[in-house]
C-alpha cells in the first residue's frame, strides 16, 4: 500500500472534532460545533437536519472552502485516504479537489461559468488531474455527457451553461465532479432547485454511477425521503452537532432522538389517511449567536427535564445515557446525543402497540 493511502478496512474520510466559526459584527458564530464522523469506501452517507444546521459548512470545512475571512476552521482533523486535509496548503487541496473529492453545489447555474462553454470546464480537470492532451480531454468529456444522459455529446460542448435546463445544468455539474473518478462525490442539497421528477432522475444517476465507479457518496439534504431510499447510514444533525447516528433502518424504524423523532412526524406518509394533519415541530432554529443552555434542543422538545437546561448531552452509544444502561431495541440507532433518548425510544415503541 503506498504511503498517503489506507486499506478498504480503514475508513475513506475520518471527520474528528471538526469545528468551524465566523467572525461577524455580532460576535463569533459557531456554525460546526465538533462534528466526528466517518464516511467508508464505497458507502452512502445521508446529512440530514433543516436549514441553518451546519450541513453545508461541514462540506465546505471538509473541503477547504470556507470564505476566510469570516470563517475560521477552529479545530479538529478531517483524515482524507490517511491524509490530514486540514494541514495541506491551499495549492496541495487543489490537488484533491476534483481529484480525489468531488463536489456538486446546490445550485448550477451559479456553480457553473457562464463565459466558459460546458466543454471546456469539463476539460479543465481532466487536463489539470489527469494531464489529458486536448483532443483526448474533449472526447472524455463528450463520454462524460454520454454518461450523465446528455443526447448530442460532442455538439453540446460547445453549448454554454444558460442554453441548458436546469436539470441537465446538474447533470453537466455531475459529470464534472465525476469527471477525474474521485474516491468521494459530496451532494450538497444537490437536487433542492428541480422538480421532483428531474430530482429522482438525477438521484439515481448519482447512485448508479457512484456504485459503477465504486465511490463514495456523502448526500447532504432537508429531505427525509432522499435519505430513506439512498443512504446507507445517516447523522442527524442540529444546531451544528451530529444528534444522532445510524444505519438508515435503525434510524427509521426506531428513532431515539425528539428531533430526528420531529423530522419523521413533519413527512407526508403515504400509509396514513388523507385527513391526518402532519405534526410539525413547534419553534424555529435557534439564533447560532444565542444558543440555549444546554441541549440546543431543549426549547422545542417535549421530553424536556431539568437536566437538559443545565448540561448538554454527548453522543453516546444508544442505551447508554445518564450513566446507566438500559436496554433497547436490536436495531436501535447506534449513537444519539439525548438524556431521554431511552424515554423517547420506549414511548415511541408503547406508541406502536
Amino acid at each position: 500500500m503506498t504511503a498517503g493511502s489506507t486499506s478498504k478496512s480503514t475508513p475513506l474520510l475520518q471527520v474528528r472534532n471538526l469545528r468551524t466559526s465566523f467572525n461577524t459584527p455580532d460576535g463569533k458564530i459557531t456554525a460546526v460545533a465538533g462534528v466526528t464522523f466517518d464516511i467508508h469506501h464505497g458507502e452512502t452517507l445521508g446529512l440530514v437536519g433543516e436549514s441553518g444546521c451546519g450541513k453545508s459548512v461541514t462540506a465546505l470545512s471538509i473541503m477547504q472552502l470556507v470564505p476566510n475571512p469570516p470563517g475560521v476552521i477552529e479545530q479538529g482533523e478531517v483524515m482524507f485516504d490517511g491524509t490530514d486535509l486540514l494541514k495541506l496548503s491551499n495549492k496541495e487541496m487543489q490537488a484533491v479537489r476534483g481529484s480525489g473529492i468531488g463536489m456538486i453545489f446546490q445550485e448550477p447555474m451559479s456553480s457553473l461559468n457562464p463565459v466558459l462553454s460546458i466543454g471546456r470546464q469539463i476539460t479543465e480537470p481532466l487536463e489539470v488531474h489527469l494531464e489529458l492532451g486536448k483532443a483526448a480531454a474533449l472526447d472524455r468529456a463528450a463520454e462524460l455527457l454520454n454518461m450523465v444522459g446528455i443526447a448530442d455529446s460532442r455538439q453540446r460542448l460547445d453549448d454554454y451553461p444558460h442554453q441548458l435546463s436546469g436539470g441537465q445544468r446538474q447533470r453537466v455539474m455531475i459529470a464534472i465532479a465525476l469527471s477525474c473518478e474521485p474516491k468521494l462525490l459530496i451532494a450538497d442539497e444537490a437536487t433542492t432547485a428541480l422538480d421532483v421528477t428531474i430530482q429522482a432522475q438525477i438521484l439515481e444517476l448519482m447512485k448508479n454511477l457512484t456504485s459503477q465507479l465504486g465511490t463514495a457518496l456523502l448526500i447532504i439534504t432537508h429531505n427525509l425521503g432522499i435519505i430513506a431510499r439512498y443512504a446507507d447510514r445517516l447523522n442527524v444533525m442540529y444546531a451544528g452537532k451530529i444528534r444522532e447516528s445510524g444505519t438508515a433502518e435503525q434510524v427509521y424504524l426506531n428513532p431515539a432522538h425528539p428531533y430526528t423523532i420531529g423530522l419523521l412526524n413533519s413527512v407526508p406518509r403515504l400509509d396514513r389517511p388523507a385527513t391526518d394533519r402532519l405534526d410539525p415541530i413547534p419553534g424555529e432554529i435557534p439564533d447560532p449567536s444565542d444558543l440555549p443552555t444546554g441541549c440546543a434542543f431543549r426549547p422545542r422538545c417535549r421530553w424536556a427535564t431539568t437536566q437538559c437546561e443545565i448540561d448538554e448531552p454527548s453522543l453516546e452509544a444508544t442505551g447508554v445515557q445518564n450513566g446507566r444502561t438500559d436496554a433497547q431495541p436490536a436495531n436501535a440507532p447506534a449513537l444519539v446525543a439525548c438524556f431521554e433518548a431511552n424515554a423517547v425510544a420506549t414511548s415511541i415503541e408503547m406508541a406502536r402497540t
